[in-house]
């Protein structure tokens, strides 16, 4: 029997992609529009590569753009790209379709839901407090603060010892294949993958790891009531 879903937060539960992209953007604009002398695309451009070589967590981006871009430093320019970046993910951060729906009878099915995330802590947390999801959650275990990084098989076995489960009595649903189903599936655990997002087609070595496939969250009750021997008759997408 299933005792627990596990879920990752960004672009399963959170919809991210799109907002850090628009984040990013905005972030530039609002540099430019504050003086700094460079064209949007080169601007962009460099702070892609920026994230993509000291990763999205760095808290420096801004400042190391202007060297890149060798301008002089200007905290101006800096405040007007954090301003814009923090203004944006308040006003747009918004949950994924049919996640509330979905917790809310997982819940009514006496299932424990627990959130696996790679990430810092409190970027996290702040978005599972904004969204207002915190209290669907019985545990939340984020690798910054765990000390280990999925697809590392710890992190997953740590989740399952959180509510004294065996693997195969737990669920993982996630964007990515390699760090969510991939990591999981090692462990024992049954795995769906949730399409969805920048990774939705990506990765695709690692899709027989998958038991499942969904497009929408809202099929993840009947995933849960197969795999628990009840609703045989109902269809599913498995790979």
């Amino acid at each position: 029997m299933i005792k627990v879903v596990f879920f990752d937060l960004d672009d399963t539960i959170a919809d991210t992609s799109r907002l850090a992209e628009m984040a990013r953007k905005n972030a530039i604009e609002n540099m430019i529009r504050h003086g700094m002398p460079a064209d949007f695309d080169t601007a962009y451009s460099e702070l892609l590569d920026l994230i993509r070589e000291y990763g999205s967590n760095f808290n420096r981006h801004f400042d190391y753009l202007l060297r890149r871009l060798d301008i002089p430093y200007n905290p101006k320019w800096v405040a007007a790209g954090v301003i814009a970046y923090h203004n944006t993910k308040f006003a747009y951060l918004r949950e994924v379709r049919h996640v509330r729906r979905t917790l809310l009878k997982l819940k009514e099915m006496g299932l424990l839901l627990g959130i696996i995330t790679d990430g810092n802590p409190i970027k996290q947390w702040e978005k599972i407090l904004r969204l207002e999801l915190d209290a669907y959650f019985d545990e939340v275990l984020i690798s910054d603060f765990v000390g280990v990084k999925k697809p590392h098989p710890k992190i997953f076995r740590k989740a399952i010892g959180k509510f004294g489960v065996e693997a195969d009595e737990a669920v993982m649903v996630g964007d990515r294949l390699y760090s969510d189903i991939y990591g999981a599936k090692q462990v024992g655990m049954h795995t769906v993958w949730f399409k969805y997002g920048k990774y939705a087609d990506r990765e695709k070595e690692y899709l027989k790891y998958a038991d499942f496939t969904i497009e929408d969250l809202k099929e993840l009750p009947e995933i849960i009531e197969v795999l628990n021997g009840e609703g045989a008759d109902k269809e599913v997408h498995a790979d």
